[in-house]
C-alpha cells in the first residue's frame, strides 16, 4: 500500500468527541474513523491556512464540478450544477427538509433498525415516526413490502428517510428494491429523502446505486443528500451537497437550507470537498481495501472465538452490526457491562429501534486497535458468561 492506515493516531486531547473518554478506554462506537485523511487533503488545507485569512467563503464551480465528475465516473449518474445546494451537513439538510416539506403531526417513515438521529430529525420537528421495521432472517434484513405500503397508504405519511447504504447494518439497497419503493412512494404522495453519504464505502467490487438514478419516478420525486465527509474523516469539517432534480422541490428545499441558516460554507469546507474529489480516489481505494481486511479479520474473530455474537451480513460502511441474542442480555445493559469491565465503548443498538439484543461496533482504526477491541471484547463476555 502507498498509504498509511497503521499508524495508530493519538486523538486524546484534540477536542474529539469520540476520543473524550477515560485513559484506559477504547472508543469503538461513533462512525468517525481514526486515520488521517488522504495526504492529498492535507496538503490543500495546509495551502488554504497558510494564506491566513478566513472571511466568509463563496461556493466555485470547481465545487460543483467535482462532485458532478465523482458521481459520473464512481456511481455513474450525473446531475447538473443547478440541481445542487451546498449544506453544512447531511442532518441539518435531514432537518430542514422534515419542516419545510412536512406538517406536523404527519408521519415520516424509517426502515428500522436505523441511525438513531433520524429519529430526532422527525420529533423535534413535531412530527410523527412511522417506524417499518425490517425482517430479520438468517443474519440479514429484508423488507417487510405490506407493512411499508400499509404505511406509505396513510394519508398522514408524507415522507420517507431512506439510508442508502443502510446505517447500521452496511446493506446495498438493489436497483429493484429502490425502483419498488419509488413507484409505491409516487403512487402515495410519499416524498423520499435519501442520505447517501455512506456511499462510497463498499466493499472492494461492490457498488451502490443512487435512489434517484433508478427511474423517472426515483428522480423527480426524491432529495438525495451526499458528502465526503464519511468517505474521507471530513466531519468536522461541516460540508455536504443536496441534489434535487425537480425545481419546484429543489426551490422548497433551497429557501428551507437558507431560512435555517445552514448554507454557508466555512472557510475549509469548500477546498476539502474540491481536494477529496478530485485528487482523493487512489486514497480511497486503499482505504476501502483496508476497511475490508479489518472486516474479514473481525468476522473470523466472532467465528473462531466469540460464536455467541453473529456479525449481520455487510457489503458497506465500515460498521458491524453484532447479533447479541444468545447472551439474553438487552444491549444497553451489555454495553454497558463490556464498557465498565475492559474500556470497549460500542454503540448499544436500542435506540436503532427493533434491536433489543444488538450493538454496533466501528472498525475503522489500525488493525492493532481493532484486535485489542475484539480482544478486551472476548475477555468481557468471558467473565459476563461465568457469572451469570
Amino acid at each position: 500500500m502507498i498509504y498509511d492506515f497503521d499508524t495508530v493516531i493519538d486523538r486524546r486531547n484534540t477536542y474529539s468527541y469520540k476520543w473524550d473518554i477515560p485513559e484506559q478506554e477504547l472508543p469503538m462506537w461513533v462512525a468517525d474513523m481514526d486515520f488521517r485523511t488522504a495526504p492529498e487533503i492535507i496538503s490543500a488545507l495546509e495551502q488554504r491556512a497558510k494564506h491566513g485569512v478566513f472571511g466568509y467563503t463563496t461556493i466555485p464551480e470547481e465545487w460543483y464540478e467535482a462532485y458532478i465528475q465523482w458521481w459520473k465516473i464512481r456511481h455513474h449518474v450525473t446531475f447538473q450544477k443547478e440541481q445542487m445546494i451546498f449544506s453544512t451537513g447531511v442532518i441539518p439538510t435531514i432537518s430542514s427538509c422534515v419542516r419545510k416539506l412536512t406538517t406536523p403531526a404527519e408521519n415520516v417513515v424509517l426502515l428500522t433498525p436505523v441511525y438513531p438521529v433520524f429519529y430526532n430529525c422527525i420529533r423535534n420537528n413535531g412530527r410523527n415516526v412511522l417506524s417499518c421495521p425490517m425482517i430479520y432472517e438468517q443474519g440479514n434484513y429484508f423488507i417487510d413490502w405490506e407493512n411499508l405500503e400499509n404505511q406509505f397508504a396513510d394519508p398522514q405519511t408524507t415522507m420517507m428517510i431512506l439510508c442508502n447504504p443502510h446505517n447500521p447494518f452496511g446493506k446495498i439497497w438493489d436497483k429493484q428494491t429502490l425502483f419498488r419503493i419509488g413507484e409505491l412512494a409516487v403512487q402515495y404522495g410519499v416524498m423520499i429523502l435519501s442520505d447517501e453519504i455512506h456511499c462510497d464505502l463498499t466493499d472492494p467490487n461492490r457498488e451502490y446505486t443512487p435512489f434517484l438514478s433508478v427511474s423517472e419516478n426515483c428522480r423527480k420525486n426524491s432529495i438525495t443528500c451526499i458528502s465526503p465527509t464519511k468517505a474521507f474523516n471530513l466531519a468536522g469539517l461541516q460540508t455536504s451537497a443536496v441534489v434535487v432534480p425537480n425545481a419546484q422541490l429543489r426551490h422548497k428545499v433551497w429557501r428551507r437550507i437558507n431560512t435555517d441558516e445552514c448554507g454557508e460554507p466555512n472557510a475549509f469546507a469548500i477546498q476539502a470537498a474540491i481536494s477529496a474529489f478530485r485528487s482523493g480516489g487512489a486514497w480511497l481505494e486503499e482505504l476501502r481495501q483496508y476497511l475490508y481486511q479489518n472486516k474479514q479479520t473481525a468476522l473470523t474473530f466472532f467465528s473462531e472465538q466469540l460464536p455467541e455474537i453473529s456479525p449481520v451480513f455487510s457489503e458497506a460502511t465500515y460498521l458491524l452490526w453484532l447479533d447479541c441474542s444468545a447472551l439474553s442480555i438487552p444491549a444497553k445493559d451489555l454495553s454497558e457491562r463490556i464498557r465498565k469491565l475492559t474500556g470497549v465503548y460500542l454503540s448499544d443498538g436500542t435506540p436503532f429501534g427493533n434491536a433489543e439484543y444488538f450493538l454496533r461496533m466501528n472498525i475503522a482504526c489500525p488493525n492493532t486497535l481493532l484486535l485489542d477491541g475484539l480482544n478486551r471484547l472476548k475477555s468481557a463476555i468471558t467473565s459476563i458468561q461465568s457469572t451469570s
